[in-house]
């Protein structure tokens, strides 16, 4: 771990600002590297990039158009965690349904809180803007992230797809939750 680094204290969330995106980059990068190690081709991890990754970031969150929420997770005043959420990109999902579009923390961070943190943030804000439902995909052979999902409320629907990425075929999964506004206010269960 580097010098400097902390998995304790109190986990902030907070909205992502352009001044972010860098640090940003940095957790879904290494968040890839280190979730997709051995579920996704090696080469293909180790060739991304930070800098490329900083530059998507930062045009995305300038051209939002308000209807997609990135928080990040703060501890110790250091951005360790970043998810995002909108509506659902999938016309068979539920009616009303938001969409988790990514959730990921430093590898170091990971089963400290961040994730769980961030999901409940995610959660809460999904049913403030109306959602009846939350979906998300996941890749299928990623056995942490699905459990770690289950405890957060959420169960495969029945939905499966499989993508190309660095020359591989994955499949992933859609997981669901449906959503009240108790379940905003109740943590998840990981």
């Amino acid at each position: 771990m580097p010098l400097g680094t902390t998995t304790a204290g109190p986990v902030r969330i907070r909205e992502m600002t352009a001044d972010d995106c860098e640090a940003v980059a940095r957790v879904r990068v290494r968040g890839w590297q280190y979730a997709y190690a051995g579920l996704i081709p090696r080469a293909y991890l180790d060739a991304m990039s930070v800098e490329e990754e900083t530059a998507k970031r930062r045009e995305y969150l300038t051209r939002g158009d308000g209807r997609v929420a990135d928080l990040v997770a703060e501890r110790a005043g250091r951005v360790v965690g970043w998810g995002c959420c909108g509506p659902s990109r999938d016309e068979d999902a539920p009616a009303g349904s938001a969409e988790v579009y990514a959730l990921y923390v430093l590898p170091e961070q990971v089963s400290t809180g961040v994730g769980r943190a961030l999901m409940d943030a995610l959660i809460a804000r999904a049913v403030s803007e109306g959602a009846s439902a939350l979906v998300l995909w996941v890749l299928a052979a990623n056995e942490r992230a699905r459990r770690f999902y289950a405890k957060a409320g959420f169960a495969p629907d029945g939905a499966a797809e499989a993508f190309e990425v660095g020359g591989a075929t994955v499949s992933e999964v859609r997981y669901a939750r449906e959503l009240s506004a108790s379940s905003a206010a109740a943590p998840s269960r990981g």
